[in-house]
Formats: C-alpha cells, structure tokens, sequence
C-alpha cells in the first residue's frame, strides 16, 4: 500500500480523541519518507528483514535532533548546572532551563515554575504519592480515600497502594466497561465526601481509551480532591494542555516522546507544589542548611536533589521540539489513519480478537490469537523482523479483569507506515498458520 500525504481526523486538543474514525478537515501534509529519514535506527534490518518498529508504547527511537542535541552537550558545554560561575555551568544552565520552558510550552502550564524534572512517569507519581500524600498540610489520614481505575499501569496503582497501606486510607477502583471506557455512572457514585485524591491514566497502554480527563477533573474538584494524570501514553498522541484538562498533576516519560529514557516532567499546579515538603534531600534543593536545622528551596528545585540528568533535560526539548515542528495535528491525522487501517486488517482476520473497542482511542491495538499465547505471537513475529509488545503491560489487575493472561500489543509511532500495518497483518496470518 502506498504511503499518502494525508487527510485525516484531526490532532486532539485537551482530553479529546485522536482516533480514525472521527470526522476532520484536511490536515498540513505529512512527508513520511522525510520523518522515516529523521531515525536512523529504522534503517536496519532484524533476522535479515527490515525492522518494523511497533512497539512504541513500551519506548521511542529518537530522531536525530535529539541525538545532535545530546551529543551537542557532552561535546560542547557540559558541566552541573546551578551555582557554577565558570562560563561551562552557566551554558548547561541555561539549557537545562530552557528546556523546562519547552515542556512548560508542551504542556500548557502556567509557569515554568510548575514543572518539576524527574526520571520518568514512575518516579513523578512517587513523587506526588510521597510529598503530596504524606505532607504534614495535604497528607492523607486514616479513612481517607484515593480512587482509581481498572486500566491503570501499576505506576499509577503501586504508589497509592502503599499510602493507603502506611495512612489507614482506602483504595477504591472505577470499573470499565465490556468497550474498555470508564464507568462514569459508577466513578461519580465512588467519590464520597472520603475522597483525597483521583489517579487516572490520560490513554491507556493496554486498551488505548482515552479517557474524558476534563470531565473527571471537573468531578473531583467539586469533592474538593486532587486528580493526578498519568499521561505517558498520551503526550506522544494528544495535544496536552493541563489548563484545559484542569488537572491538579501531570506526568509524562521523555522515552515515549522521542525522547531519552531517563527523564520526564511533572506538572503541578502552583499552589499545591508549594505546599509540599521535599521527598528527597540533598545539594541544589535547599535554600540554608545548619546543623540546627534546614530551609529548602521554592518548587521547582524543592524536588530536584542532587545533580540532575542534565542531559536528559536537553534531549526531552529537543524531542518536543521535534515534535512540534513536524505539527501536532498533521503527526495526529497519520496515526489516526495507521490506527484505523490497523483496527480493519487485524479485525478481518479469523480467530484474532481484538482487545478493547472503546469509540475514543489512540496510539494502540492490544489484540488476542485463538489458542497461541501472546508470547509466541511476539517470538514469531520477532523472527519477521516485527517489535511488539507481548505481556500482561504492567497492568496486570486490567488482564484480571478483561480474564486474560497477557495481550499482543502493536503500538504506532509518528514514522510507522500502512505497508508496516501489512506486513504486521500478514505476519499475525504466518502465526496461525505455523499454530494450526
């Protein structure tokens, strides 16, 4: 099939979907072949065939202006950044600094004083579940009540499992639907006047439901709790604007965004970041240390101990940079295409089922073989040069609930083309028949 430049839905703003089958305008044109020529890892080969790349989900390629831009630090200006006076610390400070304002800019905050750097999605939830949770001004008490749903990742369920352990809170979780959506009807009846703090994937990584952020931001606020967003998997797919979403906390991973693994952001509205203490001590996030005691810094250094991955940072804006170069929209309109091309080939295929059908979705198809575990799916795949995901995705309360053991998982990027979706069809055939 051939590689068109496209019109298709557009890129969605906020908490609304980027899915194929929504209607659209024509989007700017989208030259795939230039894109491809941007990651020069999609050029090799695996198993003696040409890599096809569907496993963007777990993890990116980077193009090369994030490996220019890295190498660009070590080669160039690298030093620690903060109090340094020589001329080195003071170009890796404004760097890293301005790469916060990128992901300010990404994200819609405020503030660049809103985004605090951290390794990943993992480590910004932590954060928020150690600072926000067990603060002496906003901590939970015995009774309280953190809500989540059945489709999330376990860094989105672990982190508050062990508060509500150490608080005497409860854990309380909103069932999905047979489509993979959220029960709203049950999630207003679940908040109670107990209710501290909501915990809701963005996009699932397991289903690819988007779920109505805004709408349950809206909710939560009426209980007067907090909603903390896990957004990896929607910051490579959607156009994030914390603002309109009206989250309380949001966090993305850098290695789902092209980006370097090793980083992410966390946003936080201001006042909250504010009422926090430290979750972690050390240089850089102190304002005066006696042995009497300790002043810390405001946000966003208060959460920044030690020397930070400097560059990381500098990765990150390069890769959101990259993205908002190419247009969010017209990357949107490709990926709704792949997303729907993908849905109708898989979907044809006798005994694949796919998992999930909720009508607002992005970046992925989990899908099932009849009779092949999916850890033979992805080895035979492998051997096509084919990357998926095979496994219960770090979520496996959601396999409990969907009475599976694990799910295939293909994943689209910005560089994925509709002859990979092909050979990905051709290839899930190959399985049956080897498994006849």
């Amino acid at each position: 099939m051939s590689q068109p430049t496209t019109s298709a839905p557009p890129r969605a703003a906020a908490g609304g979907a980027a899915t194929a089958s929504a209607a659209g305008a024509a989007a700017p044109s989208y030259d795939l072949e230039r894109v491809r020529a941007d990651f020069p890892l999609l050029a090799q080969t695996i198993h003696g065939r040409p890599l096809i790349y569907l496993d963007n989900a777990a993890s990116s390629q980077k193009p090369r202006a994030v490996l220019e831009a890295i190498a660009g630090c070590y080669r160039d200006y690298y030093a620690n950044v903060g109090r340094g006076v020589h001329r080195l610390a003071q170009l890796a400070t404004t760097a890293r600094e301005r790469a916060r304002e990128t992901v300010r800019a990404f994200v819609g905050a405020a503030a660049a004083e809103e985004i605090v750097f951290v390794s990943g999605t993992t480590e910004a939830i932590n954060l928020v579940a150690h600072s926000y949770g067990r603060g002496r001004r906003t901590g939970l008490a015995a009774g309280d009540e953190v809500l989540v749903t059945a489709m999330e990742h376990h860094s989105n369920l672990v982190p508050w499992q062990l508060l509500c352990e150490e608080r005497g809170a409860s854990l309380r979780v909103v069932p999905i639907d047979r489509r993979g959506e959220l029960d709203l009807a049950a999630f207003r009846r679940l908040l109670s006047p107990r209710t501290r703090i909501v915990a809701v994937a963005h996009v699932s990584n397991v289903l690819g439901t988007i779920n109505p952020v805004a709408e349950i931001a809206d909710l939560v606020h009426r209980r007067g709790a907090v909603l903390v967003v896990d957004g990896a998997q929607a910051a490579p797919h959607l156009t994030v604007d914390v603002a309109m979403l009206g989250c309380d906390f949001y966090a993305f991973s850098g290695h789902k965004v092209y980006g370097p693994s090793g980083i992410g952001a966390l946003y936080g509205r201001a006042e909250l970041l504010a009422a926090m203490p430290p979750w972690q001590g050390g240089g850089g996030m102190i304002e005066q240390v006696r042995f009497e005691g300790t002043t810390y810094a405001p946000p966003p250094q208060r959460f920044e101990a030690g020397t930070p991955n400097i560059e990381g940072a500098i990765g990150l804006a390069a890769a959101l940079d990259y993205l908002t170069t190419l247009g969010l929209n017209a990357v949107a309109v490709w990926e709704g295409r792949l997303l729907q091309w993908a849905a109708e080939r898989l979907g044809a295929i006798p005994g694949v089922q796919l998992v999930g059908s909720a009508r607002e979705r992005a970046g992925l198809l989990s899908f099932l073989v009849e009779g092949v575990h999916p850890h033979d799916v992805g080895t035979v795949l492998d051997g096509l040069g084919i990357a998926v995901r095979a496994g219960h995705h770090c979520a496996q309360p959601l396999m409990e609930v969907l009475e599976v053991p694990a799910t295939t998982r293909a994943s689209f990027g910005l560089y994925n083309t509709l002859d990979e979706v092909d050979a990905l069809a051709a290839a899930v055939e190959r399985v049956r028949e080897v498994f006849a």
